[in-house]
């Protein structure tokens, strides 16, 4: 973008970053391209064709540059943008939390399907609070917790609980730490399950930019479930369900997970694309 400033139609600039996005090696370079100016810019992906013809400032060019340039260090678009949507809920995320996954939302509708009344829920590790917020929105007469170790992820969920209005207790902790004496009607956890060694063979935009202790699993990828499984039955009122999220092929692992520490009522539960990607029990 050498030209003068007037020069730059937003149809001009919407070409150019697309083809430059492209080379970078981003997916959709399009329609990312529309969702990075109209950030922007500050139209809806209607109004950047309503007025294609427009000329561009110094200073509208100058916010565009800014965020094509973090996009083409392949820096995952949420973070550019600052927001993910899930469970038809808009979240604030920066590089403190994981991004938000449509695939996790397989866990929230299992969680609202088999425990549709709990009172008292807990979300483990809950990062941008996505899950706890989803929970509360749908239970509103439900008490629910969330537990974080990181104090930027808890800092980060605060916002987004005050952001959607719900009731949402958080705790900097680990795991159940916080928790001792505390039962819950469903606990439920995306947990870290990514093997250590597949870390480094990620998207650029997960392996450089999302947190590392939110996705390392250790050797399999199982060592978080090995914990918390067997002690959720510490932590769960009678007839309370677990319900945990997992990564491709782990399924059968989890589940006899729960099998053997005694859970009942054991299931699994499959995302949009067809992977099991849920696995859940419940004490008797």
């Amino acid at each position: 973008m050498t030209e003068k400033p007037e020069t730059w139609t937003i149809r001009r600039v919407l070409d150019w970053t697309r083809g430059y996005l492209a080379e970078k090696g981003v997916e959709n370079a399009r329609l990312e391209t529309e969702w990075l100016l109209s950030a922007a810019l500050g139209l809806d992906r209607v109004g950047l064709y309503v007025n294609f013809d427009k000329p561009l400032n110094a200073e509208e060019l100058s916010a565009v540059r800014g965020l094509v340039a973090r996009r083409a260090k392949r820096e995952p678009l949420q973070y550019v943008l600052g927001t993910q949507e899930f469970c038809g809920l808009d979240f604030a995320v920066t590089p403190a939390v994981l991004i938000p996954r449509h695939d996790t939302e397989a866990l929230v509708e299992e969680a609202l399907l088999r425990a549709p009344h709990a009172a008292t829920v807990l979300d483990i590790g809950v990062g941008s609070g996505c899950i706890a917020v989803a929970l509360a929105k749908n239970l509103p007469d439900a008490q629910v917790w969330g537990v974080e170790q990181s104090a930027g992820a808890i800092t980060l969920a605060r916002q987004n609980v005050e952001r959607h209005g719900v009731r949402v207790i958080l705790c900097e902790g680990s795991l159940f730490e916080p928790f001792a004496d505390q039962r819950f009607d469903l606990i439920v956890s995306n947990p870290p399950y990514i093997p250590t060694a597949d870390l480094d063979t990620l998207q650029p935009e997960v392996r450089e930019y999302e947190p590392r202790a939110a996705l390392d699993g250790g050797a399999d990828g199982l060592d978080f479930y090995r914990i918390i499984v067997p002690a959720a039955l510490e932590h769960l009122n009678a007839g309370g369900w677990l319900m945990v999220e997992l990564g491709i092929g782990q399924a059968e692992a989890v589940l006899g997970m729960f099998e053997q520490a005694g859970f009942t009522d054991c299931f699994t539960a499959k995302d949009l694309n067809g992977i099991d990607r849920v696995v859940g029990g419940r004490i008797p």
